[in-house]
């Protein structure tokens, strides 16, 4: 397993060794003693997995207590994978990556606490698949908008508007977030 940085500091490319053959391929998705190596969490405490058509957009969530780190994978599929820095203070508040994972690529991307996530479905169908390190609590989650102009996504063009439930979609966007909502940096 490769573990490569990105532009926002914490926020982790995660790319296994793939080994195939004519018989097909196999690779670690994840492995306790590799993650501890690099410095992560290895301690897990739920697997989510969705499925989505083309054009859904999901998040961008975070949570203000009970906060989790993710491991992101897509199993089926290809999305556009982002995290945004909505922590105050940080260096890098409102700075978003944005990363492709798709079932051929086998990447995988690892948000810490203090990111908001979110994800774009650029294939007909996608399955994702991820952990995290602390329990989902509705009272504890919150969004900022996907296509908030201060934070300035580049979010691909799919060919389809982006569908989102409702209350995705009335997230405000991060300079209007309740500063009790935002976490802090802990530089």
């Amino acid at each position: 397993m490769k573990f490569i940085p990105t532009d926002l500091p914490g926020v982790l490319i995660c790319e296994p060794t793939v080994f195939g053959d004519e018989r097909g391929w196999f690779y670690e998705s994840w492995n306790a003693q590799r993650f501890a190596a690099a410095g992560l969490p290895t301690v897990f405490v739920q697997d989510n997995h969705s499925r989505s058509a083309r054009g859904i957009l999901r998040g961008l969530h975070y949570q203000v207590r009970n906060t989790q780190d993710k491991l992101v994978r897509c199993t089926s599929g290809v999305i556009f994978d982002v995290a945004v820095d909505v922590r105050r203070g940080s260096p890098t508040f409102g700075k978003w990556v944005g990363v492709e994972l798709s079932e051929r690529n086998k990447r995988q991307l690892w948000v810490p606490k203090g990111f908001a996530h979110g994800f774009l479905t650029v294939s007909d169908l996608a399955e994702v698949q991820y952990k995290v390190t602390d329990y989902w609590s509705k009272d504890a989650e919150r969004g900022i908008r996907w296509d908030d102009p201060g934070v300035g996504i580049a979010w691909p063009d799919v060919g389809v508007k982006p569908q989102l439930n409702q209350r995705d979609a009335t997230f405000p966007v991060l300079a209007a977030a309740p500063a009790a909502d935002l976490l802090t940096w802990q530089g």
